[in-house]
């Protein structure tokens, strides 16, 4: 019977529209399932928690070309899966400046935290059982946001690096000059780094009133991320303490009527004419590692995470790093090497001199302070050098080594200046530029190379004398970051200092240091400093070579010391 004919009996349909209905079904279920991520819970078959999962944390670097997550072992710090970078983009419209857009690095998260999460249905060790736990993010230092009433951003953020704000450091400065605040600025005695949070606050005043005008909130890329995550907007004490002139204590305790901004800079925002920064900064500020909030709805969608799991707060990646390098007790050093070096030493006084930056209170934990030298853009010149001036774009550092390393201590009478974008301390000086002196015709690419690595570690050794100056030395160099994948450099760094140089198991310390907050947060450690002794594992210590410390002692002294000075006439 043709089916057009076919009539079914009332009351009941045929068997096989039945079957088809039900098949439908079916297929429209698995499709939906399939295009729906799941996210990882506690374990691969419940939502709820299992003994049986692996405790999870999530750390994530927010850099300055992209932003990584990697998971890591909540009790030991070992990596679990793999690390997930996804980039975004710089913009330089004028010369000094420099700016991304916040909205890219939330997309961008989004991207390397899916990533990372995905990775670890690749590790069957413990059977696809995981429970993630807690996140902590780490970002870039004083790249500075204005957000509208609903938090939306406003303008392109003030990038960390970007210098637009010179002038107005000269005005604080000025008009600021003995505010007890400016104390960790040398003693008082300046300069201020246009890097920092009130110089870019006050040159949008100045310069975009009307961004300034509707602006409810100015904060920082840590503080954005974290309002995304969590739906709370509050500041990192860290990045407070270290880039904001605050009280790193002071600022977390309550507000009252007689001190409604406890530990904040108020005299001196006053003088500048910008009281109502009081009010624009983030009114709440959490301890690294303290609770920030949990995911809301739409991060875990986006992160592809549970909903309600916990965000430590973080702080800048170099001094989040400090704890990933289990820099947390005073008299340890570490040195951060990348785009720019900074050495940061932990000191149980807040005490400050001429040619440091710091000591910082509450900072980067509460208990502790720590003071601060820093190079500008140390890996770049390297990426200068090798494509502009010798022209090998296309050759590893490696190779440059292996050439480098048949020169003798002093490149044969060739010296360099390493501050081809100005000095920060012991010397600040935006003006500042770098030089090659005593260059001759029997020099190779191989001495120039040799040289460059050679005035990065004098510069240290010359970071590190301010800070002895004022009280906080240290017995050895605990080392992160790109000079770790050299070991010529490495020694060169211990034979320059006199001091011991020590690598960690695992180099990429702000990562860690997120993993080791969120460890904290989460309970699976009690303390930072049981999660320090868990989770950071030093690989290789470096000692002087007695023989070279010596030449390089005499090169410190009679060139390179005086150098900075001889050249600083004709580059002002």
């Amino acid at each position: 019977m043709p089916f057009s004919n076919f009539k079914p009996r009332r009351g009941r349909p045929p068997l096989f529209l039945t079957l088809l209905v039900s098949l439908l079904i079916v297929i429209i279920v698995e499709v939906h399932a399939a295009s729906t991520p799941t996210p990882i819970s506690s374990s691969s078959s419940s939502s709820s928690s299992s003994s049986s999962a692996r405790k999870v944390v999530i750390g994530i670097d927010g850099g300055t070309e992209s932003i990584r997550a990697c998971c890591f072992d909540a009790e030991t710090g070992h990596v679990i899966g793999k690390p997930c970078a996804a980039p975004y983009k710089t913009y330089h419209q004028y010369p000094g400046w420099a700016e991304q857009d916040p909205n890219d690095w939330y997309e961008c998260m989004g991207r390397s935290v899916r990533g990372a999460v995905d990775s670890l249905s690749q590790h069957d060790e413990n059977n696809g059982s995981y429970d993630i736990c807690c996140v902590c993010v780490d970002t870039t230092c004083c790249s500075v946001v204005a957000l509208d009433k609903n938090n939306n951003p406003l303008r392109k953020c003030l990038l960390w690096m970007d210098q637009r704000s010179s002038s107005q450091t000269e005005q604080i400065m000025e008009k600021c000059k003995g505010d007890p605040a400016l104390q960790v600025n040398c003693g008082g005695a300046g300069p201020i780094s246009a890097e920092w949070m009130t110089p870019k606050a006050l040159w949008i005043r100045q310069n975009e009133p009307q961004i300034w005008e509707e602006a409810k909130t100015i904060c920082e890329y840590q503080d954005y991320i974290n309002y995304k995550l969590t739906n709370i907007m509050c500041a990192s004490s860290c990045n407070a303490a270290s880039r904001w002139h605050f009280d790193g204590e002071e600022c977390l305790e309550e507000s009252t009527p007689e001190n409604p901004f406890p530990g904040r800079p108020v005299s001196m925002w006053e003088k500048l004419g910008i009281p109502e920064l009081a009010e624009k900064l983030p009114l709440k500020y959490i301890h690294m590692g303290g609770l920030v909030g949990r995911l809301t709805e739409e991060a875990a969608r986006h992160l592809n995470l549970r909903v309600g799991t916990k965000v430590a707060q973080g702080g800048p990646d170099a001094f989040v790093g400090m704890v990933g390098l289990g820099c947390i007790n005073p008299g340890q050093l570490c040195l951060i090497t990348g785009s720019s070096h900074l050495h940061c030493v932990v000191t149980s006084t807040p005490a400050t001199a001429p040619g440091i930056w710091g000591a910082y209170k509450g900072a980067p934990l509460p208990g502790i302070c720590f003071a601060e030298g820093g190079q500008v853009r140390n890996t770049n010149n390297f990426q200068f050098q090798a494509r502009n001036i010798l022209g090998e774009s296309e050759r590893e550092y490696k190779e440059f080594d292996e050439e480098a390393s048949k020169i003798s201590p002093g490149c044969d009478g060739l010296v360099a200046l390493e501050t081809f974008q100005g000095s920060r301390t012991p010397v600040t000086d935006p003006l500042q530029r770098g030089a090659l002196l005593g260059l001759t015709l029997a020099h190779t690419r191989a001495h120039i190379w040799r040289a460059l690595m050679e005035s990065v570690c004098f510069g240290t050794r010359s970071c590190l004398e301010g800070l002895e100056k004022a009280g906080h030395g240290c017995d050895e160099i605990v080392i992160a970051g790109g000079a770790t994948r050299s070991d010529l450099w490495l020694q060169m760094h211990a034979d320059v200092t006199g001091k011991p140089v020590v690598v960690c198991e695992f180099i990429d310390a702000p990562l860690l240091g997120c993993a080791i907050l969120a460890s904290v947060n989460a309970g699976v450690h009690e303390t930072v400093n049981d999660a320090v002794n868990n989770m950071v594992r030093k690989a290789k210590r470096i000692k002087p070579s007695e023989v070279s410390s010596k030449t390089y002692d005499e090169l410190y002294t009679r060139l390179y010391s005086g150098l900075g000075s001889a050249t600083r006439p004709i580059h002002h």
